[in-house]
């Protein structure tokens, strides 16, 4: 990684540019139809490429479908833009061997996600046995086809702040010793038992980490009464955990990269008695990771984290283009409007100190 001036900005000090390779997002959500035409633009700006999350109304079950989402993202592009969608298939109960054949000859669909039913946006589809999976999971691993997990059972006597940590006991290390040559990706997680099982296990497995889960903890949803936008799932934890996170995203262990888990909801979905869960930080989420790579004293260790991880586990190669960040301060609009949409960013209001050059 080099620290730059900007071409294109007023002069700063070196140590107020960053240039690094372009950076990938390994999990994003777009939606689809007139909310993915508005948001793409932010992922597209930054990124060289993303996982695109399935979790659509239908979902993305198929190959085909898998496709045809494709197109609609690529002709959904600004003019000019560089930018691949790396498309994902939604697990379900019903999925066969030969699905994922299809899929691994397609391609474009470079992962299969599992949701367990119930467990955040759109889930109710997801795997409700994953033991009637076993013969598409054994499929994926000889096929060498990353299992993208949210990683939370659903049982309702397990506390909501304790899921992750039960899934890693209950699902994760039974499925991974049945199968250990399966590509994992513990997408998103939140805990320090995540971290720690993810930085010390034996065979193919990675996590992702947002940037929000980098910058706060859960004191943040309920600063001054009950904040919505501020609520995701897996939720955010405890300081301690929020800590440990810091320490696998800036610790050079290439198991862990950056995923964003950007999620737009209409703001009446998110303000509401029964709000939905998701952060929307497509718009900024290489200024919000610089700032939690700078409060760490790692803004060195950035670029492997968003550029060069993220490849070498899915077998890709590294962006040839760059990006540069400049320490410049702007302001987060209160509100996105996406047709007659009103779309809340994270830390609506507030002011960055990094912008995208």
């Amino acid at each position: 990684m080099t620290l730059l001036h900007a071409s294109n900005a007023p002069a700063v000090s070196p140590a107020d540019s960053l240039t690094i390779i372009r950076p990938d997002d390994w999990h994003v959500h777009l939606r689809d139809g007139a909310m993915m035409r508005g948001v793409l633009q932010h992922t597209a700006s930054q990124f060289g490429r993303a996982i695109i999350m399935p979790n659509l109304k239908p979902p993305v079950t198929t190959t085909a479908q898998a496709l045809a989402y494709r197109e609609q993202i690529i002709a959904a592009l600004p003019a000019g833009a560089s930018f691949e969608p790396l498309m994902v298939l939604y697990l379900t109960n019903d999925t066969t061997a030969d699905e994922i054949s299809r899929a691994r000859d397609s391609g474009v669909v470079h992962a299969v996600k599992l949701y367990p039913a119930g467990a955040t946006t759109n889930s109710a589809a997801g795997v409700s046995d994953l033991g009637k999976c076993m013969p598409v999971l054994e499929a994926m691993q000889t096929q060498g086809m990353p299992l993208l997990v949210h990683g939370e059972v659903t049982d309702p006597g397990v506390d909501l702040f304790d899921r992750e940590a039960v899934f890693i006991e209950r699902v994760l290390q039974p499925l991974r010793r049945a199968l250990p040559q399966l590509k994992i990706v513990f997408e998103h997680i939140t805990t320090r038992e995540a971290a720690q099982y993810v930085a010390e296990a034996d065979g193919p497995i990675a996590a992702t980490i947002t940037a929000h889960h980098l910058l706060y903890n859960r004191n943040e949803l309920f600063k001054g009464g009950m904040r919505p936008h501020y609520y995701c799932l897996p939720v955010l934890k405890r300081e301690t955990h929020r800590l440990a996170l810091v320490a696998a995203a800036t610790s050079g262990n290439p198991r862990f990269f950056l995923g964003t888990d950007s999620a737009p909801h209409a703001r009446a979905l998110k303000e509401n008695a029964c709000g939905c869960a998701g952060c929307y930080t497509a718009l900024h989420a290489m200024a919000l990771y610089a700032l939690a790579f700078e409060r760490a004293d790692a803004l060195d260790r950035l670029e492997g984290f968003a550029s060069r991880h993220g490849p070498a586990f899915y077998g890709l190669p590294v962006n040839t283009a760059s990006i540069t960040l400049v320490r410049r301060p702007w302001t987060i609009p209160a509100q996105l409007m996406i047709d007659d949409t009103s779309v809340v960013p994270l830390d609506a209001g507030m002011t960055l100190d990094w912008t995208l050059a």
